[in-house]
């Protein structure tokens, strides 16, 4: 028993002695550590000793944080079995630590190693054997340099009477030590800048570039819309992806109608004459496909409306046309009737036009009733195309 007491107190003496300097108790990678701990220790039943769990000795160990989640550590643990079949036992043992929440206060852990025991029984011989161990446990930092540690550990070893399974509980204090090491000192290259623009002239993609302008990272100024004209040269800023510009980064507009080739469904417009948004001539009269009402009503139908924001926006585009707003029906009903509900439908149609900022003295609104078919015949689609409300221009 005396000799048990001299080598924990061994134990003790070579961890207190290691230098350490300040830092996370919770080591952190490329620092070192030492631990001391008590043991307890619940043998297995096949041992042959009385008891639970019960103090049983100590250990201690240096280790190292050698990656983000992972220690490796070399330990020494000094055992004394008392309660029947009594021995002492000395471990040396190699563990491998999968590390959580390194940085934080509270760091729990999972255990596994092997070892090597040496046995002396107090009634005569001795026993060497290979020992595993696996188990789960945690760090709680009392200060920058020192920690709480505890563990419950399953361990197993083969000796030649038996295996054993014993259940240790390890409680005691840990020491971080050492530090990460310093990353070397970097000295700056200085290169070139010819143009002043802050960025080297090793990966500067737009050499030159004149004084004071704002570069990105490539050293080329800024181009927002990714039209090929600098932003500071750009007189169309936010021009769509992929669409052709001029040299002044504006979409191209090659028969000069003022709708840009893009959206141009009549390229090569004559020049001079009046277009619609799409690019197309206007002739006597402005269609308005789609632009239908409710039956007997003149509350127009879903879908109108897209239609007949074109038409405002055709007619913002040529602000000296001068139109009227022609309601049309087919010949089902009393004529007469027809005729009101006609002027009904091309009032409707003008009063949404001057919604959409079209003024008012441009648009005059007429209704024709059943006397201008441009069908004949009593078919569900003749009727439909004389069902109508045109524009007509009046004065270009």
């Amino acid at each position: 028993m005396e000799l048990y007491r001299l080598r924990f107190l061994a134990l003790l003496l070579l961890v207190l002695g290691s230098g350490f300097s300040p830092a996370m108790a919770s080591e952190q990678v490329g620092q070192g550590y030492a631990w001391l701990m008590g043991s307890f220790v619940n043998p297995d039943d096949d041992r042959f000793i009385d008891g639970d769990i019960d103090f049983a000795g100590g250990q201690a160990g240096v280790g190292s944080a050698f990656a983000d989640n992972w220690n490796v550590e070399l330990g020494y643990e000094v055992l004394d079995f008392d309660g029947g079949n009594d021995f002492d036992q000395d471990i040396v043992k190699l563990n491998v630590l999968n590390v959580y929440n390194r940085a934080g206060w509270f760091s729990p852990f999972i255990l596994g190693g092997v070892g090597y025991a040496s046995s002396d029984f107090d009634m005569g011989g001795s026993d060497d054997n290979f020992q595993a161990q696996a188990g789960l446990g945690f760090l709680v930092d009392f200060s920058e340099r020192l920690a709480l540690r505890y563990e419950v550990l399953g361990r197993w070893e083969d000796a030649r009477a038996d295996d054993y399974l014993d259940t240790t509980i390890n409680l005691g204090v840990q020491f971080a030590f050492g530090g990460a090491p310093a990353p070397a000192a970097v000295v700056p290259i200085i290169s070139a800048d010819s143009d002043g623009d802050g960025v080297p002239d090793s990966r500067d993609s737009c050499p030159g570039t004149p004084a004071g302008l704002a570069v990105n990272t490539d050293g080329c100024p800024f181009d927002t819309d990714k039209d090929g004209v600098w932003d500071v040269n750009d007189k169309c800023p936010g021009t769509p992806i992929g669409a052709s510009v001029d040299e002044q980064g504006c979409e191209l507009d090659s028969d000069n109608d003022g709708v840009v080739d893009r959206l141009d469904e009549c390229p090569n417009t004559r020049p001079g004459v009046a277009v619609d948004i799409k690019g197309c001539e206007i002739k006597a009269e402005i269609r308005l496909p789609g632009v239908n009402f409710e039956t007997n009503s003149d509350q127009l139908v879903a879908g109108a409306q897209t239609v007949l924001d074109n038409a405002a926006a055709t007619l913002r585009k040529n602000p000296s046309l001068i139109v009227e707003v022609a309601g049309h029906t087919d010949s089902d009903g009393a004529a007469e009737y027809n005729l009101v509900l006609s002027m009904r439908r091309a009032t409707s149609v003008r009063n949404y036009l001057i919604s959409r900022d079209v003024s008012a003295n441009r648009l005059t609104a007429r209704g024709y009733g059943e006397e201008q078919p441009i069908a004949s015949g009593n078919s569900a689609g003749a009727k439909a195309a004389n069902r109508r409300v045109v524009l007509r221009v009046l004065e270009r």
